[in-house]
């Protein structure tokens, strides 16, 4: 029997392809398999320039951890400009031909769905060799090359559907899942329960099990990869040592009132650089992403990290088994596809505009978008209101203070408060040098006893002071509380558990023989906050009409100038993950708050007079002269007590 060449041809490469499924490729990473001669392959139609994929440094973790097989779940938050499509596309293949996985990729709609495989799935299968040869079929019209699945030549399949209908969760066995702008799904699948829960169950009889989900994110408290995120009990950011004082840190945005990230040149936006939070070294773009390769991407729930997504160290750098789920967060600082000065330019002309700024937030910081954002107190506002009043206004009827300790100073406010708790700053002092030495302490007890005058001719003191006892000066501050007047100075710290009383002053006192009072200052802040955002009526003002809750600033620049306002309106509202549960937690950001930490501290020495010594506000006679009281009841004045 003769056969002829072209028969042997076909033969030999029927026999090849049969084999396909029983040979064992050499064990490569995600990366290697990539980056690799017949690796990823960047389409023309769907790149903005066709060519070798290769990894870069920020990549290498995320790419690698979405092709580990020891973690079951990777998170991505992530903003636009750092290629994740093609990270999501080059893992796909990965799992497809170097594993032999079957994936159900997931978009938000059918529609979404259709163009992915069309624009990127399809281009990615004609383009890399790799895969290439496992679809005979392409090009052609064949049961195994739809529109929504692709079966290869070794069996596995590759599901491109929508996830906004149920069924498309229905009836797949699959090793790896993968949504893609998952924080654009519904939240509630036909009322079947949320994407992720129905996806995972996709891969509960996998060996080895993978849901890989990533996002731009959208509104804070019901974005979904916020919530997944959340899910995570770990949070990796990538920390890059600064090329001058190889100090590590993540890169951020910072802001205008922020001492350290992302700055420009007012005249000229485009001209941006970075400022190092550690030692203020000024660095160019060029410079920090030459530092990315030695970045490493550090947990900030546990400390724990990692350089290329496989091997995971503890904080104290001690080898540790990979974590089963974890979460990176990249935003568009990391990446050489645009420049700071082009980041600048897009926050100028978002910043003016709420939904434009929603868009910066999501798409280039990568962040939630705080819908309480439209309403928080811009410190301009609160400048632009200021008042002219005499050093104390006719309506106090209480004075109340709060002291902030530094490593270099003290710093104090003291607030006036009338009927329905209506208040005026009405002093500010700022004492630098050592908080330790008795002559700093000697300044702050003069400040202490600082009398007032109100219009009608009363002086007054202050009738209650809460001190700052963290960080390094306790005991100065403890000395301070007993030498002055137990009751009337009182140390303060801050509460760890959210939602805590604003004051809450002991019966005894500790073995320091002071009334340590544990200060609810989210509960403060929030009240702060809300106040802050009441109008300010200026005639009735003038009239001397009542407006309660509203406060007050005055026109001194001595007490009152542009950097009070700013560090009264420096924090903002963050979620974070505390002890599993998702809580919101005022940050700073790295913008100074004294004047709102002084106004918490004197809002808390205002409760303890209220809820301790009985005063009220509502209650007490402007014309009543202020009676003489002895031993205890030295300290307080009469406006303390019930009428």
């Amino acid at each position: 029997m003769n056969i002829s060449t072209p028969q042997i041809n076909e033969l030999a490469g029927a026999v090849r392809l049969g084999l396909v499924p029983l040979s064992r490729p050499v064990p490569m990473t995600a990366v290697e398999w990539a980056d690799g001669d017949e690796g990823f392959y960047l389409s023309s139609e769907s790149s903005y320039q066709e060519g070798k994929w290769e990894t870069l440094p920020f990549q290498v973790a995320i790419l690698n951890a979405m092709g580990n097989d020891e973690i079951r779940t990777v998170n991505v938050i992530k903003s636009a400009r750092v290629g994740y499509s093609k990270m999501l596309l080059a893992a796909s293949a990965y799992q497809i031909e170097h594993k032999r996985r079957n994936i159900l990729l997931l978009l938000p709609t059918d529609g979404a769905a259709a163009g992915f495989m069309k624009a990127h799935v399809e281009t990615m299968i004609r383009d890399v060799p790799s895969i290439y040869a496992l679809a005979p079929w392409y090009g052609k019209k064949h049961r195994d090359n739809t529109l929504d699945t692709k079966r290869f030549s070794h069996s596995k399949q590759l599901w491109c559907l929508g996830g906004a209908a149920a069924k498309n969760y229905r009836e797949k066995s699959v090793d790896t899942i993968i949504y893609d702008e998952l924080a654009a799904f519904e939240p509630d699948v036909e009322k079947e329960g949320s994407p992720t829960f129905l996806g995972d169950k996709r891969i509960e009889g996998s060996t080895f099990p993978k849901s890989i989900r990533g996002s731009t994110p959208k509104i804070k408290g019901t974005c979904q990869i916020e919530a997944a995120a959340s899910e995570s009990p770990h949070l990796f950011r990538l920390h890059v040592p600064c090329p001058h004082c190889q100090a590590e840190q993540f890169l951020k945005w910072g802001g205008k009132d922020c001492a350290f990230g992302i700055k420009w040149d007012a005249e000229s936006p485009a001209n941006a650089w970075y400022v190092c939070e550690h030692n203020a070294c000024m660095v160019q773009q060029h410079e920090m992403q030459e530092q990315h390769a030695k970045g490493r991407w550090v947990c900030e729930k546990t400390g724990i990290w990692t350089r290329d997504g496989l091997d995971y160290f503890s904080a104290d750098g001690e080898v540790i088994p990979t974590p089963d789920s974890v979460t990176f967060h990249i935003w568009t600082a990391y990446s050489p596809f645009t420049t700071w000065g082009r980041i600048v330019l897009d926050f100028y002309k978002a910043k003016d505009d709420r939904n434009k700024l929603k868009t910066f937030i999501n798409t280039t910081l990568g962040e939630t978008f705080d819908e309480d954002e439209g309403e928080k107190v811009e410190w301009e506002t609160l400048y632009g209101r200021r008042e002219v009043f005499p050093q104390l206004p006719a309506r106090a009827v209480a004075l109340v203070g709060g002291i902030d300790t530094q490593d270099d100073r003290y710093e104090g406010r003291v607030w006036a408060f009338g009927a329905g708790e209506e208040c005026w700053l009405v002093h500010r002092f700022i004492l630098h040098g050592d908080p330790a030495s008795e002559e700093l302490r000697r300044k702050v007890g003069l400040e202490i006893h600082r009398q007032f005058t109100r219009p009608d001719g009363l002086t007054m003191k202050v009738d209650r002071w809460c001190w700052d006892s963290g960080g390094h000066y306790t005991d100065e501050v403890y000395a301070e509380s007993r030498k002055h007047g137990v009751t009337w100075v009182i140390p303060i710290r801050g509460a760890n558990t959210y939602g805590k009383p604003i004051a809450n002053m002991p019966r005894t006192r500790t073995k320091a023989g002071v009334y340590l009072t544990e200060v609810g200052t989210d509960n403060a802040k929030e009240l702060i906050y809300s106040r802050l955002r009441l109008p300010i009526d200026t005639a009735r003002s003038q009239a001397g009409d009542m407006q309660p809750g509203a406060i007050h600033f005055p026109a001194n620049d001595d007490i009152c100038d542009e950097s009070e306002l700013k560090q009264l309106t420096a924090e903002t509202k963050r979620l974070k993950i505390d002890r599993g549960q998702r809580v919101y937690r005022w940050e700073a950001n790295g913008r100074r708050n004294e004047a709102l930490d002084c106004f918490v501290y004197a809002l808390a020495a205002l409760r303890i007079s209220q809820q301790r010594f009985g005063l009220n506000l509502d209650a007490i006679d402007i014309e009543a002269p202020e009676t003489d009281n002895s031993d205890e009841r030295q300290r307080v004045p009469s406006s303390y007590w019930r009428k």
